[in-house]
């Protein structure tokens, strides 16, 4: 074998292996890629979606278990792989309660529950018997008003009214009784008893057959239950009337010698709903990974009427859906990412981001080496402030890429700058915001676990939360061009040399 014929052998093997590796993306590729995301095929998809044959999509239902059934069949389609032991469906089990008795006596006479009382579901069944209890006011403690101040009410039953003295612009989470009851929690109280003027018969066990997400409390409640205003007199001797002069002039802190009885059992049960998974397996970095989310739940349906939820958040989510097809696309073209990528649509969000709360505590791929979360809620329609913008077809609000990592803003300024062009408008990411979208989409739960995230969001509009959010009023063009920047931006972070650094801590 000659010199020059070993030259040739050596470079036939290693070129052999550079074509049977993974071609690394090249930048021009993206743009045909991208070019994937239709406005034909997210319509296609979102009259689907958020069709009435989805009924609305709550949490759980069985409008929503088909739209997760649709979400795989996509996933699968495109050749992504299921996660797990059960497919394309990361299942988690939300909780329900049911009363199965009550009681409360007052100086041995019996109440009748509905009509002298409601009992509040609380994390535990209890009975209870005490010989006093304190009057707090109005059971209200903060910067501006303190009926706690000076009160000892540990291990006590505290006896409150309902509302506030004055109630101001914005009081409404202050005058809540759940606020109350996390009140009384500070101070160490057994129970709360709130009196109210009157009650509806159909008021009866507050918080009842409402399903929730984790069963374990890392702390205990005090017990809770509502009296209307005469049950109050029994307490106290004094007329509502009285009670609630002696609030607003601060003569509270007094204790009542009564012998009350009150309790209640429930039995819990278990109701399993699931976040919607399809991973695609990267090239020379694949173990890191990047998330794209966006909540394929609402709100389900009221009466006669259907929360269609088409652009809360059927939008995000049939964006999710494209942007994953164009991935795909880049893949089978051998233009694969080099990160691994997971997408992800989550349930549970219109219920306190309970599908992105359980993937965080239980992520199928360690966080410490998830780079990113790109989440999507709400991009198919114009919101009210760019009703008469002259950029109402060009903008999206982008929350939160600054929070983290230093580099992310950068990435997505880039991508819109070289390829879609759009306002990127940062009001909603000023810590000042009093809308606080920061906190209300799933991102959040990356976050909150050190993950760089960007929020995409179109601002809301006359038909949010309401029966009226409809396919046929997306903007589906610029629904496409906002998944598009998406895609761009996804590009980048799955393709980048290094990955994003966690060097940011902003409020």
């Amino acid at each position: 074998m000659t010199k020059n014929t070993c030259l040739l052998l050596l470079a036939l093997v290693a070129g052999g292996s550079t074509l049977f590796a993974q071609q690394k993306p090249k930048a021009g590729d993206v743009s045909k890629f991208a070019s994937t995301i239709t406005a034909t095929e997210l319509q296609q998809h979102l009259f689907t979606v958020a069709g009435p044959e989805m009924e609305g999509r709550n949490t759980p239902s069985r409008g929503l278990e088909k739209a997760a059934v649709y979400i795989a069949d996509h996933f699968k389609s495109l050749g992504l792989a299921p996660v797990g032991a059960n497919g394309y469906q990361m299942p988690y089990m939300l909780y329900t309660d049911s009363l199965t008795s009550t009681h409360l006596e007052i100086n041995g006479k019996k109440l009748e529950e509905g009509k002298d009382f409601t009992m509040s579901m609380s994390n535990y069944s209890f009975a209870m018997n005490v010989g006093e209890m304190v009057f707090a006011g109005y059971g209200i403690s903060d910067s501006t008003h303190n009926d706690y101040d000076g009160l000892n009410v540990l291990g006590k039953v505290v006896l409150v009214l309902s509302g506030t003295p004055t109630p101001p612009a914005g009081a409404g989470r202050r005058m809540g009784f759940i606020n109350k009851q996390a009140i009384a929690a500070q101070h160490g109280a057994a129970a709360v008893i709130q009196v109210q003027a009157n009650l509806s018969p159909s008021f009866r066990a507050m918080g009842g057959n409402r399903p929730y997400l984790d069963l374990y409390k890392k702390s205990l409640a005090p017990n809770m239950c509502t009296i209307r205003g005469e049950v109050g007199t029994q307490l106290t001797g004094l007329s509502l009337e009285a009670l609630t002069e002696a609030a607003k002039s601060g003569k509270i802190g007094q204790t009542y010698p009564v012998r009350l009885s009150m309790g209640m059992e429930k039995t819990t049960s278990q109701i399993p709903t699931a976040n919607v998974v399809g991973f695609m397996e990267g090239g020379d970095l694949k173990d890191e990974v990047l998330v794209i989310t966006a909540h394929y739940d609402h709100v389900g349906i009221t009466g006669n009427d259907i929360y269609y939820g088409a652009d809360d958040d059927g939008s995000g989510t049939v964006g999710v859906l494209e942007i994953a097809q164009a991935f795909a696309e880049a893949k089978k073209a051998g233009k694969g990412p080099r990160r691994s990528i997971l997408f992800m649509t989550v349930s549970g969000e219109e219920k306190g981001l309970w599908g992105s709360a359980y993937y965080a505590s239980n992520p199928i791929f360690p966080l410490e080496k998830t780079v990113c979360d790109l989440n999507i809620d709400m991009i198919g329609r114009v919101g009210s402030e760019y009703q008469k913008s002259p950029d109402s077809a060009n903008y999206v609000y982008i929350i939160g890429d600054d929070k983290l990592s230093s580099a992310l803003r950068p990435i997505s300024e880039t991508a819109n700058n070289t390829y879609t062009k759009m306002k990127l408008d940062y009001k909603y990411n000023d810590p000042s915001d009093p809308n606080r979208f920061y906190y209300r989409s799933d991102h959040y739960n990356f976050a909150e676990k050190g993950v760089p995230i960007i929020f995409y969001f179109n601002g809301t509009h006359a038909d949010y939360h309401k029966p009226t959010d409809t396919p046929d009023k997306i903007n589906y063009p610029l629904l496409a061009k906002r998944a598009q920047l998406v895609f761009y931006t996804a590009w980048e972070i799955a393709n980048r040399d290094a990955a994003i650094p966690r060097d940011q801590n902003k409020p």
